[in-house]
């Protein structure tokens, strides 16, 4: 929860923010951090039919489900974008937006370009962030240290890397660089608070602003 003063609440209609990045860039990390220090955002947590890696948790970092359920998720139309990415199907839920539309918050999204251009297509003011790695080289040595992905895996998520990152530079709202984490974040912060205070975004109603009477009545009481 946000304690500081100086991060806003979200005042006026949701914010639908879409982290997109090649895996290893550290999208998901900026995006938990992001939950943290802000009020009202949280995160969209994905359905996916793969395997947890390390430290996952169900329903924290993915809801993980066999390819039956998601199928049947899928037929039931309880997803806003859904994708199949290395052998893995991976889905956002309907609900996630349903819910930070009604609360006027804000939803972090950790998906890929494809299906963040869905949600931006359904849902035009959506704000996408695409994160990148600082070098290539940087971006292998980042999913080596991981030690959960095989030498051929490691060879399809870099190949897949350079395809995200043409598709997501060229598509994107906003491109970050993430060669530091704390620089990375103060720029997806900037981005947050600007995004709140975007025209439309504001809840003008605490302002009580009544459209001028013009009738012949006022107008006549004002002689």
């Amino acid at each position: 929860m946000n304690t500081n003063p100086l991060i806003p609440i979200t005042p006026g209609p949701g914010l639908l923010l879409v982290l997109s990045a090649p895996s290893g860039a550290g999208k998901t990390t900026l995006a938990h951090r992001l939950t943290q220090e802000f009020q009202h955002a949280n995160f969209s947590v994905s359905y996916t039919t793969r395997e947890p890696r390390g430290p996952e948790q169900n329903g924290k970092d993915y809801h993980f489900v066999d390819p039956r359920l998601f199928l049947q998720m899928v037929n039931r139309g309880d997803f806003i974008e859904w994708a199949e990415v290395h052998d893995n199907f991976y889905g956002t839920a309907r609900r996630s937006i349903d819910r930070v539309i009604a609360s006027r918050g804000i939803a972090v999204f950790d998906i890929d370009v494809k299906g963040g251009l869905k949600i931006k297509s359904r849902f035009p003011d959506a704000v996408l962030v695409f994160i990148l790695p600082p070098s290539m080289d940087e971006l292998e040595r980042r999913l080596r240290g991981r030690g959960t992905d095989k030498d051929e895996t490691i060879h399809r998520r870099l190949l897949a890397a350079r395809t995200e990152i043409e598709k997501g530079s060229e598509s994107y709202d906003y491109l970050i660089i993430n060669d530091a984490l704390d620089r990375a974040f103060d720029e997806l912060r900037a981005i947050v608070i600007a995004e709140q205070a975007r025209r439309g975004r504001v809840d003008l109603s605490l302002l009580n602003l009544q459209p001028p009477d013009f009738s012949p009545e006022t107008r006549s009481d004002e002689k």
